[in-house]
């Protein structure tokens, strides 16, 4: 078959409506065949003759949506030069819409080279094995769809797995469970919106390819940081077919979820592949251009930089694997209308050379952007190598995953950090953010994720119980800073059992009443477990499934966050745009933040140095909130008092001076959640006792 001349651009395959333009970026290659293929896998080859700017281009007519393709590119077998073409192993296109499925390992050997030496090229095809990359019709009809574009002090993050949160959900049609149809369904679009989110990040959805290792021992890779399709939304979660339908689903669920007026940020995973290092699979970039798409060593190009612990590291200083990151970005926003991403191990995107550069031309590309620097931008502010813990170094314009923030809050309340450091993450981490010009904001406040216990497990297990991974539990974070949350040493199982309850309530409103954004982990609003697991990257079971069989305790939990996300919602002084100056406002006489003592007293700088010390109040001024966001005077809301026990033992707080405020109610108390607002009034000066370990939220009354 012969193609005619076609277009370097755009790159991968696009249908006109009378055929199909394909183009592929190869610096390297001597010559490319793209592979048709008809339903019953016969394969029809086509050379591309044409190659303009490292883009190898040709036009088919007739060929249209559904058809299926890859590519062989052949070019120079010298891995010691960093070359891997093998024209014998099929190729998925880096730039396919659709991807149809797994890699099946059985029908194929997918490793470039032959008996266990990478030098040695081998000779059998795999294009059995290899998924075929699909020709779509990217039609859809959005109707008056757009971005919903809510404000970051405005937003509540709730992180969740397509999947998992739908399979085991009720009210989801049987053939619609763990897809993007189930999750754009009303049961699971009613469960968000009554529990107050405004955003859900989902961990990634681009296409993935599992690892042969966890495929032999039976396992998956569930959470999905294994990517092969970096424009190619994963055919696993299509309950309509794979041959295209999965992207027309996935447009669905954005559409459903933006009439319920939540924003979906994808996961996204640009770091690396799934092909692994030096000895993984061929399966798409490896066998395109090696050298181009992977950051080879500089002494010896045959092995990789491996900055993310999965083996390679994807080499974005080269012009054209830049533009596939970005025109994927471009794609989810402009054809998908997705809100935003969170970029996984986003330190290693910003490596230059060897050290992480925040000027580099990563960030410099989407800040000129017109269409990505206005969407929302977390980054993972780390990766595994030296130098690559980040955080609090990313550019305006980004958000962080603020893992000090989780560390600090989880040593608070077990007793084990001071409370200035506790006082800097609940008020928005201005040591982090402030001086480089940004905004409370950017810290995204998270206690648990789905890298680690949930909120349930972390308060329950001392040790982590990995044991069905068959990694010998040698895997995941081995210290936590968590186990048991301070509840070791306790004794009685009722006790213990309702300790274990209040932490989880400490947790939720520490987290939805610090400054910043709030990222929930899906089910930790009502106790989900994964028994202990702390790493359930492989399990696609029950394992990591959302269970919705709720107990009165479970439905207590949600009504408790609830009740805090409403109050976060309703009060603008939980979620102020701006860092706290502690300097008094005319109007009111008092500042926008006091920190006292349980004696009532402010905090000397005595007590702020103090490492024992576990509890503090303060207070929060809700008048002449100003929001840079919105024109218009400043907001007035109302003020309030947050009382903090990290200790064991009840203490008596004494409530400050009559001029913050004459008479205080009670909001909520971690201690009783079954109080009512308002069934406490205090007085200036009044007393009142906290529950060790615990929280009293006070609001001014008078």
């Amino acid at each position: 078959m012969r193609a005619w001349p076609g277009q370097p651009f755009p790159l991968g395959a696009t249908w006109d409506g009378n055929g199909t333009n394909f183009s592929l970026t190869s610096e390297n290659a001597e010559r490319v065949e793209l592979c048709l293929f008809a339903e019953d896998d016969v394969e029809t080859r086509c050379v591309l003759g044409r190659h303009t700017a490292h883009n190898w281009h040709g036009y088919l007519p007739g060929v249209g949506p559904g058809q299926r393709y890859g590519y062989r590119v052949h070019g120079p077998w010298a891995p010691e030069r960093g070359h891997r073409f093998n024209p014998h192993k099929l190729l998925i296109d880096p730039y396919a819409k659709a991807i149809e499925g797994p890699v099946l390992w059985d029908r194929g050997r997918t490793l470039a080279y032959a008996d266990g030496d990478d030098l040695v090229i081998d000779l059998n095809d795999d294009a059995a094995a290899i998924p075929k990359s699909v020709v779509i019709d990217e039609s859809f009809d959005w109707e008056d769809d757009r971005l919903v574009c809510r404000s970051w002090n405005e937003t509540v993050i709730y992180e969740l797995h397509v999947k998992g949160f739908t399979r085991l959900l009720p009210g989801v049609r049987d053939d619609l469970r763990g897809t993007y149809a189930g999750l754009a369904s009303d049961a699971a679009i009613a469960h968000l919106v009554d529990l107050g989110i405004t955003a859900v990040e989902l961990l990634p959805i681009h296409h993935i390819a599992d690892e042969h290792f966890l495929q032999e021992r039976g396992l998956t890779n569930y959470w999905g940081y294994s990517t092969i399709g970096f424009l190619a939304p994963h055919a696993g979660y299509a309950a309509t077919g794979t041959h295209g339908q999965q992207v027309r689903e996935f447009k669905g669920l954005v559409k459903a979820m933006h009439r319920a007026g939540i924003e979906v940020i994808l996961d996204v995973v640009y770091n690396h592949t799934a092909e692994g290092n030096q000895l993984g699979p061929s399966l798409s970039f490896r066998g395109i251009d090696n050298l181009a798409y992977y950051r080879t060593m500089p002494d010896d190009p045959r092995t990789y930089m491996d900055f993310t612990g999965t083996g390679n590291s994807l080499n974005p200083v080269n012009p054209s694997v830049l533009r596939l990151i970005m025109d994927s970005l471009r794609y989810f926003v402009t054809e998908c209308h997705v809100d935003g991403f969170r970029f996984d191990l986003a330190s290693a995107l910003a490596r230059e050379f060897h050290d992480v550069d925040k000027l580099s031309a990563f960030f410099d590309i989407i800040h000129q952007d017109p269409i990505l620097s206005q969407v929302k931008l977390i980054a993972e502010p780390w990766d595994v190598g030296e130098g690559g813990y980040q955080v609090g170094n990313f550019p305006v314009l980004w958000t962080e995953w603020n893992g000090m923030y989780r560390d600090t809050m989880r040593d608070f309340w077990r007793g084990r950090t001071a409370v200035a450091s506790f006082a800097r993450r609940f008020t928005g981490s201005s040591d982090l953010y402030q001086l480089d010009g940004r905004k409370p904001f950017a810290s995204i406040n998270f206690i648990t994720c789905h890298d680690g216990f949930t909120l349930r497990d972390l308060v329950t297990y001392e040790e982590k119980r990995n044991e069905e991974n068959l990694e010998g539990n040698r895997d995941g974070t081995t210290d936590n800073r968590s186990w048991n949350c301070g509840i070791e040493g306790e004794t009685g199982d009722v006790a213990v059992r309702d300790l274990r309850e209040r932490q989880r309530r400490n947790f939720l409103a520490t987290l939805l009443l610090s400054h910043g954004v709030p990222m929930l982990l899906a089910g930790d609003e009502f106790g989900r477990t994964q028994h202990g697991n702390n790493n359930g990257y492989c399990q696609d079971n029950e394992i990591s499934w959302v269970s919705w069989e709720h107990d009165d305790s479970a439905r207590a939990h949600v009504a408790f966050t609830k009740r805090l996300i409403e109050l976060r919602h309703r009060h603008p002084v939980f979620r102020r745009p701006s860092f706290l100056t502690g300097l008094e406002h005319e109007d009111s006489g008092a500042p926008d933040v006091w920190w006292f003592r349980p004696d009532g007293r402010a905090m000397t700088q005595g007590d702020w140095e103090r490492g024992d010390a576990s509890a503090l109040g303060a207070f929060l001024n809700g008048a002449e909130i100003m929001d840079e966001t919105r024109e218009g005077d400043p907001i007035v809301g109302d003020s309030f008092l947050v009382l903090f026990n990290g200790w064991r033992d009840r203490l008596t707080f004494t409530l400050p001076p009559v001029r913050f405020g004459r008479r205080w109610e009670l909001e909520l108390a971690t201690a009783e959640p079954e109080v009512a607002s308002g069934s406490w009034v205090l007085r200036a000066r009044g007393q009142v006792d906290v529950e060790g370990r615990s929280i009293v939220l006070l609001r001014r009354a008078g």
